[in-house]
């Protein structure tokens, strides 16, 4: 481009950062002072300018140019920036004017020459042979710890080098391009070493230091002032956790509360005074999450974690939470047992009529499916009850559901089809078609194996309806039974009453003709 547009300002400073980038400080100012020849007031030549000075470590120079471009271009804001990292150089290179006095008692001519020496040095530094650049590592070597602090991740880089130095052979080969590896290392960590010196002039050690207490004083200072900020945290991530979960991103959910959990963990009990129960809380919800991801066995572990936290501090509510959430999991596996013993426990903690109608639901549910039907019955009529006192017509109609359910499996099927009849009234107030279907596909079977029942013990016996040591499977069917037997006899005895009516009209009959025969008869021995 400049080779087309000989002396273009923009190309001049967009090659000055790239000889900036490679660390040809000296080629960097060149173009950059050329960008400004024929406009003194070249906004991004001053920058350029000013930043290649920056990094030779020029930083009055620096200072100088970016106050420039600031006075031209105000709105910019790396000239303000300009100014203050130069600004905080000058001072941690020569400390504060304010704790600085000055006496003159000599001839300051001695400035000029420190100046004119200085470009002296600069220039022999860029003339440096390979050969010089060799014996650079016979020089004094800074202390490790020092270098460390300047360099930071690049000091390994640095130590590599030095470890490829001692390789003869590898430092007598050439690569491709006929350029020796030696060179290449050198020219490595002389970089390395110009930049060490740059840093230790940017921000010397003792600075370093300094800022690291000063910034341990405002930590110490923020952490004073930090319990209604921590209120506000916590509040506010604990409510994104409920609202990650809540909006189908359990797995999102869990990572936000595993971070509030580590950084709860690492406060003391000043800053979070509930603390323990903030801890376990967090167990909870990270439970939850994982049980929508499907991972039980994590779910489990971190349900009994809240659970141990609640009572290692005796915290009620919080053990009660716990219970709760360890059944649902044991339920979840096919543990239906554990999850019983764990609901159980956790009754004397409920406190409203729905807790307690879910809660006994629950365990009617496991009960049922270890066809312990009776037991199931019994929680079923519990979970109704409270449902009732809660007024809460969808759970009415779980737990008739339940209650109908359990007395199929106790085949007291009158029970069971009226239950089912009740449970489709409540389906169709709260319009729950699933519902709805699913009763009456139930009311089917049971009306089914009723009507079975019914015929198999029409076809029994009549002595077996007479018999003392009958047993009926349910008070009800007896009843009906009983009934039915009743209504056989009733008609038996109908029938029979009929007959005794047929013999006594015969008998009757056969006394009127009997008689008529024995006057006939009379008659003819008189009148012979």
């Amino acid at each position: 481009a400049l080779k087309l547009r000989a002396g273009d300002k923009h190309c001049l400073v967009a090659r000055s950062k790239c000889y900036l980038k490679l660390g040809d400080t000296e080629n960097s100012l060149k173009d950059a002072e050329a960008s400004l020849q024929n406009d003194k007031t070249f906004s991004k030549g001053l920058y350029q300018k000013a930043e290649t000075l920056y990094t030779m470590g020029d930083f009055e120079f620096a200072l100088v140019f970016y106050h420039r471009g600031y006075r031209l271009r105000p709105e910019l804001q790396k000239f303000r920036l300009g100014i203050e990292k130069s600004q905080e150089a000058i001072v941690n290179c020569i400390g504060s004017p304010s704790s600085v006095k000055l006496e003159n008692k000599e001839d300051l001519c001695f400035i000029s020459r420190q100046a004119e020496s200085k470009k002296a040095n600069q220039k022999l530094q860029n003339k440096v042979t390979m050969d010089q650049k060799w014996t650079r590592k016979q020089r004094p070597v800074r202390n490790p710890k020092t270098e460390r602090e300047l360099l930071g991740e690049l000091y390994a880089d640095k130590a590599y080098l030095e470890k490829l130095l001692k390789d003869e052979d590898l430092m007598e080969s050439s690569t491709k391009q006929g350029i020796k590896v030696a060179d290449l290392v050198l020219s490595g960590i002389s970089y390395l070493d110009t930049r060490s010196e740059f840093w230790q002039q940017q921000k010397p050690i003792y600075a370093r230091v300094r800022e690291r207490k000063l910034r341990q004083q405002r930590w110490i200072r923020d952490k004073k002032r930090k319990p209604a900020e921590v209120g506000r945290y916590i509040v506010k991530s604990m409510e994104d956790i409920d609202m990650l979960l809540t909006g189908d991103c359990p797995e999102e959910s869990c990572k936000k509360a595993e971070r509030v959990l580590k950084r709860i963990q690492g406060w003391s009990d000043d800053e979070v005074p509930n603390k323990n129960e903030l801890i376990g809380n967090l167990h909870s919800c990270i439970g939850n999450a994982q049980l929508e991801m499907g991972q039980m066995e994590a779910a489990l572990q971190s349900h009994k974690m809240d659970l141990e936290f609640a009572r290692q501090n005796d915290l009620r509510d919080a053990v009660s939470r716990a219970l709760g959430n360890v059944g649902r999991v044991y339920a979840r596996i096919g543990k239906f047992q554990q999850a019983i013993d764990t609901w159980e426990e956790k009754i004397p903690m409920a406190k409203s009529s729905l807790e307690k109608t879910w809660l006994f639901h629950e365990i009617g549910r496991c009960y049922l499916e270890l066809n312990e039907a009776g037991a199931a019955q019994n929680y079923g009529q519990k979970s109704l009850q409270s449902a009732d006192e809660e007024g809460d017509a969808e759970w009415q109609l779980h737990a008739t559901v339940l209650v109908a359910q359990a007395q199929v499996k106790l085949k007291d099927y009158r029970s069971a089809i009226m239950n089912f009849e009740k449970a489709l009234e409540k389906a169709k107030l709260i319009h729950n078609e699933a519902a709805q279907k699913a009763i009456i596909i139930a009311l089917d079977d049971v009306s089914k194996s009723f009507i079975e029942e019914l015929n198999k013990r029409r076809e029994e016996p009549t002595i077996a309806f007479s018999s003392p040591d009958y047993d009926f499977s349910s008070e009800n069917t007896k009843d009906d039974f009983e009934k039915f037997r009743e209504r056989e006899e009733s008609e038996q005895s109908a029938e029979n009453q009929d007959d005794e009516k047929q013999k006594e009209d015969a008998r009757n009959y056969k006394e009127e003709h009997g008689n008529s025969k024995e006057g006939g008869s009379e008659q003819e021995n008189k009148e012979k």
